[in-house]
């Protein structure tokens, strides 16, 4: 099939528990304690432990290399922070909501590659997460 614009992505719905967030704070080294402690975080005016920003945009990339199936098809992949993803303290969790549509294609290069602009959208709680997340990916001459 050929892409066109206005062609949606597969959503993508993922789930973080403190759990989750103690994993990636391990693995990114990232241990603010915002991520981590109730106390800490409600102490500088944050509802709740929040997700940590660079987890939630690495998911919601997800739903693009997911489409692609090729991560190093991605050129360029940006998006602002615009609400924290808050996470309980139960066995559920937050959940974040990641949609996508194709904003743009660009004519075919000389060798017949295009260039698809995504416009993702994340959400959690009904409420927008990351502001004019977008991500530039190389299409292959052949779709």
């Amino acid at each position: 099939m050929t892409p066109a614009v206005g062609d949606e992505l597969a959503p993508l719905t993922m789930q973080f528990t403190r759990a989750d967030l103690v994993r990636y704070a391990g693995a990114s080294t990232d241990f603010n304690p915002i991520h981590w402690s109730e106390r800490f975080a409600r102490g500088v005016g944050l509802p709740d432990v929040i997700a940590h920003g660079m987890l939630t945009m690495a998911v919601a990339g997800r739903l693009v290399t997911a489409w692609t199936g090729d991560q190093g098809a991605i050129r360029s992949y940006s998006a602002r922070f615009t609400r924290p993803v808050v996470v309980p303290d139960d066995d559920t969790g937050a959940t974040l909501e990641v949609t996508g549509k194709i904003g743009a294609l660009s004519e075919p290069d000389e060798s017949g590659e295009r260039i698809a602009r995504v416009d993702i959208t994340a959400s959690s709680e009904g409420r927008t997460v990351l502001g004019k997340a977008v991500a530039e990916v190389r299409l292959p001459a052949d779709s």
